[in-house]
């Protein structure tokens, strides 16, 4: 077993999150690199801030979402953790229970 799969435990244990947040994590930053879903034409401008996402998080999470466009979000905790900076890791322990919240104010554009 790679040392890099058995980080993933060790940091959900120290900081007290789990596989989910990371994955609400990533669908929040897909959202915030493209919030118009990829469709062309439609163009959306969204304040971050009025989320509760700081300016400096948001560029860091829309560099994240950019990476991982169209990946699954289930990505090894470890590499997420580690594209974040030290800003957006404080803001996402603070707001994990609420990351979910984020994808609702966006419905799904493919939903009646």
């Amino acid at each position: 077993m790679s040392q890099q799969h058995n980080e993933s435990p060790q940091i959900q244990q120290i900081i007290g999150l789990k596989a989910n947040h990371f994955a609400d994590l990533v669908r929040a930053a897909q959202l915030i690199f493209d919030p118009a879903a990829g469709l062309s034409g439609r163009n959306v401008n969204v304040d971050w801030r009025e989320f509760g996402i700081p300016l400096d998080v948001a560029e860091n999470l829309k560099l994240l979402g950019e990476q991982y466009r169209y990946a699954s979000p289930h990505i090894p905790v470890e590499n997420i953790w580690s594209q974040l900076t030290l800003e957006t890791r404080i803001w996402f322990m603070e707001h994990k229970d609420e990351l979910w919240q984020l994808e609702e104010a966006f419905p799904a554009l493919d939903e009646d």
